[in-house]
């Protein structure tokens, strides 16, 4: 390496941001040590908020699951919720750089002061019933919103949704964006397993909705939520006219029934974030009618909503980033769509971390496919047991580019940087990739 990575202001990062761990130390201020698998079942949540006064039941909720998307969902139903004047709760996973990021009321992240607070009046339930680490989270998250007096959460599906911690809630609206292959160990390996694994958040006589595309998933989504008398509602990607997609910004036009035709315009970038809007706006349209939005906020909401890591494009000394988590076939595929639509500076340099358990042989060509070259790299903050055999990936991909290899991520980084040569640099392949690119080069949320 000739020259560090470079910061906001073209000087060379400091040392210590080098150094900085990339896992985030607070997690391991939260809770002993605790069991980070999957581990089915909803008692031992259900018993946990039991035990401290079922916070959760305190304050209406919304519930947004499906394969990809479904943080952006989440976050902009916050932002049009809080535009409105309700002090709205935001419970995503996971999380980029911050473990704060996952706990947001008003707009705001909590202090880390706040969530060792509520994680401290919760450690006994969390012990005493055994909670997996996204079972503990999830109860925290729950009570955190309770003890913030909110007038309502929103609280995306972490794994699934039948069986996932999250499906202890009763919510005014269930939703789900779509479905596609990914972790098909525990969900099943068909769509049509993973979809109804995705519907068990539908509840009897609440109302449900998708932007599922893929007829015969749509129908079985229409199907289950007949048999559970769930009001059944879809947005169609006919739904969505004159969409424009720039490099700061989607827009498009939306035919809504509570507020005529919507002019839509958010700052995250890609057609399917107009699918993604346009399922929030769905969502919006089935409050109750003192907790609907009007039309202004749900524009001024929208156009205010900030979720890193999705498409997000950042200039830094001449060189084009697009940060981007895709971690599955169907997120590459996005994010594909999205440089098509682009016109980014070349060279495209992709910077690539895969988690192991992802299926990087069918995600990788379709990216590499649009890019001059390629770097892999391990991601730092992934969890040992989940770290890909990068050389066993180059050596099976390296036809499809001209390929670097550098497990070292911070020298990865500057490799694709000097690969660009005031080009684009495309990183992506994990929330852990992307979380520890915006670490390095200085944009990670809450800094």
């Amino acid at each position: 390496m000739t020259d560090a990575p470079r910061g906001r202001a073209g000087q060379p990062l400091a040392p210590e941001r080098l150094d900085r761990p990339f896992a985030d130390p607070l997690v391991g201020r939260l809770f002993p040590p605790l069991a980070t698998g999957v581990h089915w079942g909803l008692e031992r949540t259900r018993q946990a908020l039991e035990m401290l006064g079922n916070p959760h039941e305190r304050y209406p909720t919304l519930h947004v699951g499906g394969t990809n998307g479904k943080g952006s969902v989440a976050t902009t139903l916050a932002a049009v919720l809080n535009q409105s004047g309700l002090r709205t709760g935001c419970f995503t996973s996971p999380h980029l750089c911050s473990f704060r990021e996952r706990i947001v009321v008003g707009g705001d992240a909590l202090s880390e002061e706040a969530i060792v607070a509520r994680a401290e009046d919760v450690a006994g339930a969390v012990r005493r019933f055994g909670l997996t680490f996204f079972e503990a989270v999830t109860v925290l998250g729950l009570h955190a919103f309770a003890k913030e007096s909110v007038d309502l959460a929103v609280v995306e599906v972490g794994l699934g949704g039948r069986l996932d911690a999250t499906n202890v809630l009763t919510p005014l609206v269930a939703a789900v964006t779509n479905v596609a292959m990914d972790h098909a160990d525990y969900l099943g390996d068909t769509l049509l397993l993973i979809a109804r694994e995705k519907a068990g958040i539908v509840k009897k006589g609440i109302p449900f909705v998708t932007a599922e595309s893929d007829p015969d998933i749509f129908e079985l989504f229409r199907d289950i939520a007949q048999e559970r008398q769930a009001p059944f509602h879809g947005v169609l990607p006919t739904g969505l006219v004159d969409v424009e997609v720039a490099k700061d910004h989607t827009a498009f036009t939306l035919r809504t029934r509570a507020w005529g035709d919507l002019r839509v315009r958010t700052p995250l970038v890609g057609r399917h974030q107009a699918s993604n809007t346009a399922l929030a706006v769905e969502v919006l349209e089935h409050l109750p009618d003192h907790l609907r939005p009007d039309a202004e906020a749900v524009l001024g909401g929208i156009a205010h909503v900030v979720h890193p890591g999705r498409d997000q494009i950042e200039v830094i000394d001449g060189v084009t980033w697009l940060l981007d988590v895709a971690h599955n076939t169907a997120g590459v595929q996005s994010l594909v769509d999205t440089i098509d639509r682009l016109s980014l500076p070349r060279p495209l340099v992709a910077l690539v971390g895969v988690l192991g358990d992802k299926d990087w042989r069918v995600m990788l060509p379709p990216l590499f496919s649009r890019t001059d070259r390629a770097v892999l790299t391990q991601p730092p903050s992934a969890p040992p047991e989940r770290r890909w055999d990068v050389k066993a990936a180059a050596q099976a991909v390296e036809h499809m580019c001209p390929l670097r290899l550098e497990e070292e991520f911070v020298a990865a980084l500057e490799l694709a940087r000097q690969e660009a040569d005031g080009g684009t640099v495309v990183v992506t392949g994990s929330c852990h990739t992307v979380g520890s690119a915006l670490k390095v080069l200085g944009r990670e949320p809450l800094a």
